[in-house]
C-alpha cells in the first residue's frame, strides 16, 4: 500500500492546481480555527452562566425550605411543650371516657388553628400511646389496631428522644405497609415525642406533615425552561418532591452519588445540585443541554455552513486561477515535452491577448522557425552529401580510365588486335553501365555484371594469370546497392594481389544475407597479403575515418595512400550511416579479404527498389 504522506507530497509537487487549493485552504485555516474557538468559547460561557444562575436559584429555594423547616420545627416544639396538650394526654388512660373524648375534640380544634396559620403544613397528628389513638387535623381521630404500627411509633419515640425525625410517606413500617398509609399522606412528615422536658415521658408523638403540592409548586417556579426539572432529596437520598418523572429523579440521584457538589453534563443533561447546611437536604436542577445550547448550536450551524461555503469558494477560486494562469503554462509545458521527443508539428491553441497569450504565440512561432531551420539544415546537408559523392565518383572514373588506357597500350604492344578489340569492347560496356542515364543504384546482380567487364579487361591485361569465382547467395541478388561500390576493392585486389603472378591467381567475389538484417559483400584474393604492420596501419586509418560524424571526405584533404578504401568507406557512411562497415582480414602469403557490411533495411528504404538485370551465361565466369 502506498504511503499517503508520499502520495500527498508527490501530488503537491507535480500539480499546480492542487498546490493552489492547498494554499487557499491554508489561508482559510486561521479563520476556521477562530470561528470554531469562538463557538466553543460561547458554549463554555453559556454553560458557566447557566450553572451560576442555577446555583443562585437553588440557593434561594434552599434558604426558603430551610426557613420553612425551622418554622415547622418551632411549631412542633411549641406543641410538644404545651402544658395543656401534655396535661390532656397525661390525664387520659387506655380507655377514653366521654370527658376525654371531648377534651380530644378541643385538642383537635387547637391543632387545626395551628395548622391554618402555616400554609406549608398539610396536617398535624398526635399519637396517644395508652389508648393508641391517632388524632389528625386531616381525618379526625382513629385507633391504631396494628400492633406493629403501635410498636414502630413507640420505638421511634424512644430512640429519637427529643430529636426531630423526618419520615417519608414511602418508608416501610415493620411489614405493615408504609408510613404514608398509616397517617394518610404522600409527603414528608416531621415526628418528635411529646413532653420534651420530662425524662419519664410516655411514647406520645406529634407528627407534622408538610404539604407536598405546595413544595412542588414552589420548586416549579424556579425552572428555567419547560423541559427542566427540579428534585428535593432527603439527607439519605430519598426523593421528597420533584417536578419531573422518575427517570429524571434517578438521574438526579445518580449525579449525587457520582460527583456531589459539582455541575455535571451527562447523557445530554446538565445537572446542578445544592446541599442545605441546615437540613442536609439536596435540591437538584436537571436541564437538557440542547435547550441550554440552542442559540449556540444555531450559531455553530451557521459557522459550519460558512466554513463549507468558504472551502467550496477556495476550491472554485483555485480552479479559476488554474484555468486562467496555470492551465496555459501547463499547455506550454506539454508542448515543450512533445518537442523534446522530436514532434516538430506542435501548435498550441491560443485565444488569449494577455502576457500568457503572447508567450503561447511566441512558442508557436518558435516551433515554426525551428522546423524551418531543421528542414533547411537537413536539405543543405543532403545537398552537401550528394556533392561529395559526385566528387568521389569523378575521382574514381578518371583514375580507372587512366589505368585502362594504360592497359590497352601495353596490350597493343604485346598482342595483336584481337585482344585490344576485346578490351575496348569491355571498356565500352563498362562505361555504358556506369552512365546508365544517371541512375545511382544497381542491384547486386547488376553490380556483378558491371564489375565483370572491368575484371575481364584486367584478365586480358595480366595475360589470364588469374581467374574469378562468384559465390553469390540467390537471396542477395535483387538487393539494391550503390553503383561503383565494388570496383575500387576489385582494383586493389588485382593490382596488389595478382601483380607478379604468371598463373594460379584467384579472385573470389561473394555476397550473402545474415539473419535477414545484414548484407555482406566480400572480395578475396590469394595474393601475397599484407604484413602485420601494414595491416595495422590500414585498420587504424579506416577506424579513424569511421569515427568522423561529418565531412567524411574533404576535397582540401590530401591522402598519400589508401585512396580506394577511403573512397568506399566514405560513400558507405554517407549513404548507409553508422550501420555500414568495411573490414579487412589478411594473412601474409595467403591473401587478403575485404568485406562490406550493409544494413538490409537501409538498402531497401534509402536507395529505392531494385532494377532487374540479366547476365549472359558467358558473362558469369571467366
Amino acid at each position: 500500500m502506498r504511503n499517503p504522506v508520499r502520495s500527498f507530497r508527490d501530488l503537491f509537487s507535480r500539480r499546480i492546481q492542487f498546490r493552489l487549493t492547498c494554499y487557499f485552504l491554508l489561508i482559510l485555516l486561521p479563520l476556521v480555527l477562530v470561528s470554531l474557538f469562538a463557538v466553543d468559547r460561547s458554549r463554555s460561557i453559556l454553560h458557566d452562566q447557566a450553572v451560576e444562575r442555577s446555583e443562585t436559584v437553588l440557593g434561594s429555594a434552599m434558604d426558603y425550605i430551610d426557613l420553612t423547616l425551622q418554622n415547622v420545627e418551632e411549631i412542633s416544639t411549641l406543641i410538644a411543650t404545651d402544658p395543656a396538650f401534655i396535661e390532656l394526654l397525661a390525664g387520659s388512660g387506655e380507655e377514653l371516657s366521654p370527658r376525654s373524648i371531648v377534651e380530644f375534640s378541643r385538642l383537635l380544634e387547637q391543632l387545626s388553628n395551628v395548622n391554618s396559620i402555616n400554609h406549608i403544613v398539610s396536617q398535624i397528628s398526635l399519637y396517644h400511646q395508652p389508648s393508641h389513638m391517632m388524632i389528625s387535623t386531616h381525618y379526625g381521630g382513629r385507633r391504631l389496631t396494628s400492633a406493629e404500627q403501635q410498636q414502630w411509633l413507640e420505638n421511634t419515640a424512644i430512640t429519637s428522644g427529643t430529636e426531630i425525625t423526618y419520615v417519608l410517606a414511602e418508608d416501610p413500617i415493620a411489614g405493615e405497609g408504609t408510613f404514608g398509609s398509616m397517617v394518610h399522606t404522600d409527603s414528608v412528615s416531621l415526628m418528635r415525642t411529646m413532653d420534651l422536658y420530662n425524662n419519664n415521658r410516655r411514647a406520645d408523638v406529634v407528627i407534622i406533615t408538610l404539604d407536598k403540592s405546595k413544595l412542588t409548586k414552589m420548586m416549579k417556579s424556579l425552572l428555567p425552561s419547560p423541559s427542566a426539572a427540579i428534585y428535593l432529596h432527603s439527607d439519605y437520598g430519598k426523593p421528597i418532591a420533584g417536578t419531573g418523572n422518575q427517570s429524571g429523579a434517578d438521574h438526579a440521584l445518580a449525579y449525587g452519588e457520582s460527583e456531589p457538589g459539582l455541575p455535571v453534563t451527562r447523557d445530554g443533561m446538565l445537572t446542578v445540585a445544592l446541599d442545605s447546611p441546615y437540613s442536609k437536604w439536596r435540591l437538584t436542577l436537571v436541564q437538557p443541554v440542547k435547550e441550554l445550547y440552542a442559540q449556540t448550536d444555531q450559531l455553530q450551524l451557521y459557522t459550519v455552513g460558512i466554513i463549507a461555503i468558504s472551502v467550496l469558494l477556495a476550491v472554485g477560486i483555485s480552479w479559476i486561477v488554474y484555468i486562467g494562469i496555470a492551465s496555459p503554462v501547463d499547455k506550454l509545458y506539454k508542448g515543450m515535452k512533445r518537442i523534446s521527443i522530436g514532434n516538430m508539428n506542435v501548435q498550441l491553441e491560443n485565444k488569449r491577448e494577455d502576457e500568457l497569450g503572447y508567450l503561447t504565440e511566441a512558442f508557436n512561432r518558435m516551433v515554426v522557425d525551428q522546423r524551418r531551420l531543421i528542414e533547411e539544415h537537413y536539405e543543405q546537408q543532403l545537398r552537401l552529401a550528394k556533392t561529395e559523392l559526385k566528387f568521389l565518383q569523378t575521382q574514381i572514373n578518371p583514375h580507372f580510365l587512366y589505368n585502362t588506357l594504360d592497359s590497352i597500350n601495353w596490350t597493343a604492344k604485346n598482342y595483336e588486335a584481337d585482344e585490344i578489340s576485346e578490351m575496348v569492347l569491355n571498356l565500352s560496356r563498362f562505361f555504358r553501365l556506369s552512365l546508365n542515364k544517371g541512375k545511382e543504384v544497381f542491384t547486386v546482380d547488376e553490380s556483378l555484371s558491371h564489375l565483370h567487364y572491368y575484371i575481364r579487361i584486367q584478365q586480358i591485361r595480366f595475360l589470364d594469370s588469374f581467374t574469378v569465382r562468384y559465390d553469390i547467395q540467390e537471396e542477395s541478388r535483387p538487393v539494391p546497392i550503390m553503383k561503383l561500390l565494388l570496383q575500387p576493392l576489385v582494383e586493389n585486389a588485382i593490382l596488389h594481389g595478382m601483380e607478379g603472378k604468371t598463373e594460379g591467381g584467384l579472385l573470389v567475389i561473394s555476397s550473402w544475407i545474415e539473419d535477414g538484417e545484414t548484407l555482406h559483400i566480400g572480395v578475396r584474393d590469394n595474393g601475397p597479403g599484407m604484413s602485420e604492420e601494414r595491416a595495422s596501419y590500414v585498420r587504424q586509418e579506416l577506424e579513424r575515418l569511421s569515427r568522423r560524424d561529418d565531412d567524411l571526405f574533404s576535397p582540401e584533404e590530401e591522402y598519400k595512400d589508401l585512396f580506394g578504401l577511403r573512397n568506399v568507406l566514405s560513400r558507405l557512411k554517407l549513404y548507409y550511416g553508422k550501420g555500414a562497415a568495411l573490414t579487412i582480414d589478411t594473412v601474409p602469403g595467403e591473401g587478403t579479404s575485404v568485406v562490406i557490411t550493409l544494413p538490409l533495411a537501409g538498402c531497401k528504404e534509402s536507395l529505392g527498389s531494385p532494377v532487374h538485370h540479366t547476365w549472359d551465361k558467358g558473362e558469369r565466369s571467366a
